[in-house]
Order: structure tokens, then C-alpha cells, then sequence
């Protein structure tokens, strides 16, 4: 059994409208929180849309809010949204960014499960320019389909 590990920090997330939805994990060792919409909208295809969440955060400093796809909606409608980035100091309303690859018109509706949100430590390096990428490797300047056939 499953045993829910201590969390060891607070999210904290303010509603931002009378219908938003706070996001939620919805189950046990879950990595990603499920964010809902609150409007309803119509994509069609081959389109994309921004889609309100009626929520802002307090991310902890030190971290980052990753934006991430719901694989059922990706897998079942063709709807594909997320990849983006909440940094710690945005304090503006959460957005969800949704593309339609199918051939039919999706429907948003208000309080549906459009994303998830990941927790993610930050890392930050010392960026430094520089003439020289040291010795050559294996791989070289080998980049896309490098590794083989696809």
C-alpha cells in the first residue's frame, strides 16, 4: 500500500474567479496536479487556444510550476497543451496553451481537466562565453536522427 509521503513545503494557489477550480492531485504518488478550466471554449481544428484557470500560485522560491499534458486528452481527442513554465516571482493568472491535432471541434468545458502542474527544483549555472568546446567527442557535431534509423 501506498503510503503518502510528507510534504515539506506549501503551494499555495489564490482563486482568481467564484467557479475556479483549486488544482488537485487526484491520486497518491502522483507527480502532477491536475489544473481545470474555467471557461468554456470552442478549439477547431488545427488551432490553439489560451485557456483561463481562475487560479494564480505562490510558487516556493527555489522551484518552478512545469505545465505538462494530460495524456488522455492527448491519446482519446487529439487535444495536446501544457509544455510551458511558471516561473517563482509570476503572480498572474495560470494559462493553459491548447492545440487541437484532431480533424473535429473540441469543446472546452469550464471545470475540465486541461493540465498538470509538476513542482520542479530550479537549477541555475554561471554562463560563461567561450571560443573553445574543448576535445572533440564520439558524437561530434552529430545531431538529429544521430543515434540511428529514427
Amino acid at each position: 500500500m501506498w503510503e503518502r509521503r510528507e510534504l515539506k513545503m506549501k503551494l499555495r494557489f489564490k482563486r482568481l474567479t467564484d467557479t475556479a477550480k483549486i488544482p488537485a492531485y487526484a491520486h497518491d504518488g502522483d507527480s502532477g496536479m491536475d489544473i481545470c478550466a474555467d471557461e468554456t471554449v470552442s478549439i477547431v481544428p488545427g488551432n490553439f487556444k489560451l485557456i483561463k484557470t481562475g487560479v494564480a500560485a505562490i510558487i516556493p522560491c527555489g522551484y518552478e510550476l512545469q505545465v505538462r499534458p494530460r495524456s488522455g486528452l492527448q491519446c482519446k481527442r487529439g487535444i495536446i497543451g501544457g509544455w510551458g513554465t511558471i516561473d517563482e516571482g509570476y503572480r498572474g493568472e495560470i494559462g493553459v496553451v491548447l492545440y487541437n491535432f484532431s480533424s473535429d471541434t473540441y469543446n472546452v468545458v469550464k471545470g475540465e481537466r486541461i493540465a498538470q502542474l509538476v513542482l520542479a527544483p530550479v537549477s541555475h549555472a554561471d554562463i560563461e562565453e567561450t571560443n573553445d568546446l574543448g576535445c572533440m567527442t564520439e558524437r561530434g557535431t552529430n545531431g538529429f536522427g544521430s543515434s540511428g534509423r529514427y
